[in-house]
């Protein structure tokens, strides 16, 4: 896994994938007390970080291979992102959903053309459902952020950050990541450690799911206890990748949480200030930026807005924690 396969992976994306911009608003700075940089992939195909992964990893199969099919694991973002991709490619993919993914990401897949096969968190093993109709059907699994593949196209997300960074005159930054299995944060931080030195990755996840920050403090890779019942469904994991981790331990410094409050506030605020509609898992890394700035150093920090795939009733009950009179 190297910054070759990242440039390589933003050649096959080119034309494909949206440049996502970098935003700021004099509300949050004032909030955060720093200038805080958004770059918000909520904006790209399917809502999500997860369709530069899902691209770059169809457009590298050989045709032979890609034509029998695809299968993919997810709780909603990158189900969506390989169902387009696949779609794309005019090949079939079959996706591996928890029946209690958001209902608006179970009917988005559907809707991209992918035929969805639904599982119970608690007591089925999505990785072997994967494999399982992986041999029995002649798919090929792509998986969701172990998949050196899937980590180059993420990684692209970096490549644009650097560029924007530098556009900006940021050479000294913090880069807070929305952070679940570390496919988007290992992919950024490689991608920063080649064209953006002086900018930092921390990874960014819920309380009491925070595998990657406990990871990265011990040093060996750390599970969770539970791996559902928390609105960040889209960056919950069991533990981080062994690909993945090994990249961000030697990259990334210390990794943050924050509670689903505040990730509900920073959905309200990135909707009223920005104008973005995020979902609480893609809004963490806003939330640490606006609310935890103590564990913060410098002028300037860069959030990513990893998804936007949220549903009506999650979205209204973010915007309940604005005080009244707001919004």
């Amino acid at each position: 896994m190297n910054i070759d396969m990242i440039r390589a992976a933003a050649g096959r994306l080119k034309g494909h994938a949206r440049r996502t911009p970098m935003l700021s608003s004099p509300f949050l700075n004032e909030l955060a007390g720093r200038r805080v940089w958004i770059k918000p992939e909520c904006l790209q195909h399917t809502g999500s970080f997860k369709f530069r992964g899902a691209w770059s990893a169809l457009s590298a199969m050989d045709p032979d291979t890609r034509a029998n099919g695809v299968i993919a694991f997810s709780s909603g973002n990158h189900a969506q992102g390989i169902a387009l991709a696949a779609q794309r490619h005019s090949v079939p993919s079959v996706i591996v959903m928890p029946r209690d993914a958001p209902a608006l990401k179970i009917a988005n897949t559907r809707a991209l053309g992918a035929e969805v096969v639904l599982y119970d968190r608690g007591s089925e093993d999505r990785d072997e459902i994967g494999a399982r109709l992986a041999s029995e059907r002649g798919l090929t699994l792509i998986k969701p952020f172990d998949e050196p593949l899937v980590i180059a196209g993420q990684g692209t997300c970096g490549l644009e950050i650097a560029e924007q960074a530098k556009e900006r005159g940021i050479e000294s930054a913090q880069v807070l990541v929305c952070c679940g299995g570390g496919g988007l944060t290992a992919g950024i931080a490689l991608a920063l450690e080649a064209d953006a030195p002086g900018l930092t990755v921390h990874p960014v996840e819920p309380d009491g799911f925070d595998d990657v920050k406990r990871s990265l403090a011990s040093g060996g890779i750390e599970r969770n206890n539970r791996t559902s019942d928390n609105i960040c469904d889209a960056i919950i994991t069991p533990q981080p990748g062994d690909i993945t981790f090994p990249i961000m331990k030697r990259l990334c410094g210390a990794g943050l949480s924050v509670s689903e409050t505040d990730a509900l506030k920073a959905v309200a605020l990135a909707f009223l200030r920005l104008k973005l509609v995020a979902e609480p898992g893609g809004a963490v890394a806003l939330a640490a930026a606006l609310f935890h700035g103590d564990a913060l150093e410098g002028d300037d920090v860069i959030v990513t807005i990893s998804g936007g795939n949220v549903d009506p009733d999650m979205f209204n009950r973010a915007l309940q924690t604005l005080p009244q009179g707001i919004g």
